[in-house]
């Protein structure tokens, strides 16, 4: 072998590697500049008597966690915040010290979007009921994931009935259901489906209903101080 092929294939090399390290560099780039826009704009928009270093809630996650908490709710959480969203995920948004009630209240009521779930032993929980029914309430923006269930499947079952705390609650809940039945979202068949896909197109359909809120509410801020 000559030594000036050796010096080639060696330049070559060298080429790659500087191409490979300036497109990782790019990469990087881009994805700081993302979460500085992100931050900017809620620096912009949100109250200015908000205290320091209470960042808001922006994304609220309610599932079944029997069902998909090891799965597209994790994935889906960690999505958000690579990129730089701040969202509510029990398990990992909860400290020790917490009071579930309080602070699952406080996420819902923070909250500009939800994502909704919906699993096999959805239906079966009345913490998931309950939230949904918050979420409902609230009027907050809801994307359905509908994850090996059909929409027709969102009943409510006769044992959440039978032992409900309260009768009136049973009516929340089924109303809540209703308003998730009419909702356009994502569905997912595990048998077939993309898991990674799915994580993508919520992730995305998240950040575009926060950017369009976000979009609005600073433009009825500069209309309030004209």
């Amino acid at each position: 072998m000559s030594s000036s092929g050796s010096l080639s294939r060696g330049r070559r090399c060298t080429t790659i590697a500087s191409r490979l390290n300036a497109s990782a560099e790019s990469a990087a780039a881009s994805s700081r500049g993302r979460k500085k826009a992100v931050a900017a704009r809620r620096v912009e928009y949100y109250d200015d008597e908000e205290a320091p270093g209470q960042e808001p809630c922006d994304v609220f996650i309610n599932h079944r966690g029997v069902d998909t908490k090891r799965t597209v709710a994790r994935l889906l959480y960690d999505r958000l915040v690579d990129g730089g969203i701040h969202a509510f995920l029990d398990n990992k948004s909860m400290r020790p010290g917490d009071r579930l009630e309080e602070r699952i209240g406080a996420a819902i009521s923070e909250c500009s979007v939800a994502v909704a779930i919906f699993s096999p032993h959805y239906c079966d929980s009345e913490y998931c009921l309950r939230e949904l029914a918050m979420l409902v309430e609230s009027r907050k923006t809801i994307i359905p994931i509908f994850y090996d269930i059909k929409p027709s499947d969102l009943i409510l079952p006769q044992a959440v009935v039978d032992t409900a705390a309260h009768p009136r609650d049973i009516e929340r809940f089924k109303f809540a259901l209703r308003e998730a039945k009419n909702t356009v979202g994502l569905t997912y068949d595990p048998a077939t489906g993309d898991l990674a896909e799915l994580v993508s197109l919520a992730a995305d359909a998240v950040m575009e209903s926060i950017d369009k809120q976000e979009i609005t509410q600073g433009r009825q801020m500069i209309m309030s101080r004209l």
